[in-house]
């Protein structure tokens, strides 16, 4: 879900400066970043004598922290090159088959030969992962992709940071982010499986249920929602709570700027990624701090391996993107604030959503037991919307001791809930 922040804001002439103001503060800083990488280049050098002391590393240590809390998080590498089939190494590229100005849609193409190398002769279901946009980049599911590959046929949706889209291409709002998925599924064709990660659950149930009421032979064969805020009534967490206290004109009046020149979207007002990084960071600051200080403490002891392991972290969770201001109001409004989805009060273009149509799709939930951020029940709420679909074609999972992130990354996911996907969307396939 879209990060909703804690903090008030200040006077307009101050929300109308801010974005820019970041960026003059992210150039200033820049001699000192450059002096930082020095000073940590000297102290790790293998030529220096005394680069392997407890000064030397200490001086290293802290040259190191500086310089990658203060610099900036480009949008990461996906970094998959190839996945396992049999016990064989199979070769993946990474092809855009759709795009607009706002969403790139990947498939991870598995390279043909190296499949039959390894004595794999049936054709896997495609699986379209719809990833959140609510600040992070789709990279964030590379692990969830990584568990897909092996056993299907992969695409994901690669979401564009608004601040790199131009004025002239027009707005994007929820309704757009409805049709979006609808014309991804027709590109794909018929018989795909959605998978929807946290955010996109109530805009995918929308797109199909319009599919399935006009009879679309491109309807996905399967729906799962994984963590998804489908009725955000439910267990409501902190982040919930923000939404409802505070009222829609807060909202608009102290979390939207706008982004400054020489983007290229420069001029369009948006929910800025710095702002969504201090809400996801204030709302668990203690531990952040206390992750930077075993960063120090690694770096200082020699101790590479959990370095490397904070920096592959943070290199993802630091990396954020701008919303468009309709996009992110319009989500705080359909889904955090008056709910429509849930209480059959949602249209859109003027038609009324009706999860009720939906009679041939297959449907799964999965949620965290100890999931902070769409709390149990949130996600479950689409098996009573959508009353239409037969019951053993129904699949509620409930994971215990597991948060929101562990819903669709890590061992947890890896070895208990994606098994259960996998003979979900096997069970749906070509039916």
């Amino acid at each position: 879900m879209p990060a909703i922040a804690a903090w008030s804001g200040s006077e307009a002439n101050g929300r109308i400066m801010l974005y820019a103001l970041s960026e003059y503060a992210y150039h200033v800083g820049s001699p000192f970043r450059i002096a930082a990488r020095s000073m940590r280049d000297f102290w790790s050098s293998p030529y220096n004598p005394v680069s392997d002391t407890p000064l030397g590393r200490t001086l290293y240590a802290g040259a190191d922290l500086y310089a990658n809390v203060t610099r900036r998080y480009g949008k990461p590498e996906w970094g998959i090159d190839k996945t396992e089939v049999n016990g064989h190494a199979v070769s993946v590229s990474i092809e855009t088959v759709w795009q607009s100005p706002w969403v790139k849609l990947l498939h991870f193409s598995r390279r043909a030969s190296d499949l039959r190398r390894a004595g794999h002769r049936t054709i896997d279901p495609a699986v379209l992962i719809v990833a959140p946009l609510s600040g992070h980049y789709a990279t964030l599911l590379r692990g969830t992709v990584e568990a897909f590959l092996p056993d299907h046929d992969v695409y994901i949706t690669d979401w564009q940071n608004a601040r790199e889209v131009p004025v002239m291409e027009g707005r994007f709002d929820f309704y757009d982010y409805v049709d979006h998925v609808r014309d991804m599924l027709r590109a794909l064709g018929p018989n795909t499986h959605v998978v929807a990660v946290c955010q996109p659950g109530p805009p995918v149930l929308a797109a199909a249920a319009l599919m399935a009421e006009d009879g679309e032979s491109a309807r996905p064969s399967s729906l799962s929602f994984l963590g998804s805020p489908i009725d955000a009534r439910l267990s409501p967490t902190v982040t919930n709570r923000l939404a409802e206290e505070r009222p829609f004109a807060w909202f608009k009046s102290n979390m939207i700027y706008t982004v400054p020149a020489p983007f290229p979207g420069a001029l369009r007002r948006v929910y800025p990624g710095f702002v969504q990084l201090y809400s996801f960071m204030s709302m668990n600051a203690k531990r952040h701090k206390d992750a930077h200080r075993a960063y120090f403490d690694h770096l200082v002891e020699g101790d590479g391996d959990q370095a490397a392991k904070h920096r592959e972290f943070y290199d993802e969770y630091l990396s954020v993107l701008d919303l468009t201001e309709e996009f992110y109001l319009q989500t705080i409004d359909i889904v955090f604030q008056n709910y429509l989805l849930p209480r059959g009060l949602l249209t859109h273009r003027g038609r009324p959503v009706r999860p009720e149509a939906i009679t041939d799709i297959g449907l799964m939930t999965v949620e965290g037991e100890l999931d902070d951020i769409s709390g149990v029940g949130q996600t479950q709420a689409a098996h009573g919307l959508c009353t239409g679909i037969p019951q053993e074609r129904r699949v509620l999972l409930v994971q215990p001791k597991v948060g929101h992130y562990g819903v669709f990354n890590g061992r947890r996911y890896r070895d208990e809930i994606y098994p259960k996907l996998r003979a979900f969307i096997a069970a749906n396939d070509q039916i």
